[in-house]
């Protein structure tokens, strides 16, 4: 696979997902999908997606709903799963190759600054892989460009921090522990970017997109997908805001927070796991 040079607008991104983030998003690929696996699925369902059709998943990530998507379009159709993560779409393509289908392919692009298929799809995907351009209305203007006149698209994205107890409940845990981070501006990359909804429209207006719907989608999650408490607890020290606000801490810090995290973590502990509510949009929309 082609390696995609850290260069750009969203060079940071493109050297966090091929170096740290990418590795720690593969080690723990089974716990994401199982967390994030409801969000895929209703974006999915809000989809409509159609036998024989042509699919583009932005931000794919290791593959899951790419693979999702595979099974539905059939083998008359095919999912093209795009990243800019190597060490992940590595992953995604040695999962896609275990299921033996052969309307999957991967490829290493940014979204934003990349060449993508003009006029190819019908459908452009993506669970939680958009939050991140720096210039979101050019990525998407990109996306607009690859469908198919009349194409659609459909996406799951986070919904504000304080809706989202699976990472705000870690942070307020760590927060007196260590310096506070940077507020990021309210343009600026990240998983909780698109938590406006009214910035949402916006961005895909601007791209050209009409028909737009943004839906509320917020089921409880097992943190991490895990049963047991400390694997959970592992969990949120690696993934994530917490991990960034611990990168530097030395060990008595480290330490502390785990006790912290494991604290904040207990009592929300189930016979299935850590349950904890999480908040997501459900955005719909068409090629104008």
């Amino acid at each position: 696979m082609q390696t995609l040079e850290a260069a750009g607008p969203n060079a940071e991104q493109i050297e966090f997902w091929n170096g740290e983030g990418g590795e720690k998003f593969v080690r723990y690929q089974n716990a994401l999908d199982a967390m994030l696996e409801p969000f895929g699925a209703e974006a999915i369902r809000q989809a409509v997606v159609r036998s024989g059709e042509a699919v583009l998943d932005i931000g794919c990530g290791c593959g899951e709903t790419t693979i999702d998507l595979s099974r539905l379009v059939g083998v008359t159709g095919e999912v093209v799963g795009v990243d800019i993560s190597e060490p992940m779409l590595a992953r995604a393509e040695y999962l896609a190759a275990q299921t033996e289908m052969t309307n999957v392919f991967f490829e290493l692009v940014d979204v934003e600054t990349g060449k993508l298929h003009e006029e190819s799809f019908d459908l452009a995907f993506s669970r939680f892989g958009v939050m991140f351009f720096r210039n979101p209305a050019t990525a998407f203007r990109n996306v607009h460009g690859a469908l198919r006149p009349g194409g659609r698209i459909a996406f799951a994205c986070w919904q504000p921090l304080d809706r989202n107890q699976w990472v705000s409940l870690q942070l307020k845990a760590v927060l007196p522990l260590v310096p506070p981070p940077e507020r990021p501006g309210p343009e600026d990359p990240g998983p909780f970017s698109f938590g406006d909804p009214e910035r949402i429209r916006r961005i895909l207006t601007e791209a050209g997109f009409t028909d737009i719907a943004i839906e509320p989608f917020a089921p409880k999650v097992v943190l991490g997908g895990m049963l047991v408490l400390d694997d959970a607890v592992d969990f949120s020290l690696e993934i994530g805001p917490v991990s960034a606000l611990l990168k530097d801490a030395d060990e008595a810090t480290r330490a502390k927070a785990r006790e912290a995290v494991r604290a904040a973590l207990e009592t929300y502990r189930t016979e299935r796991g850590v349950m904890l509510s999480a908040g997501a949009w459900i955005v719909t929309a068409r090629k104008g």
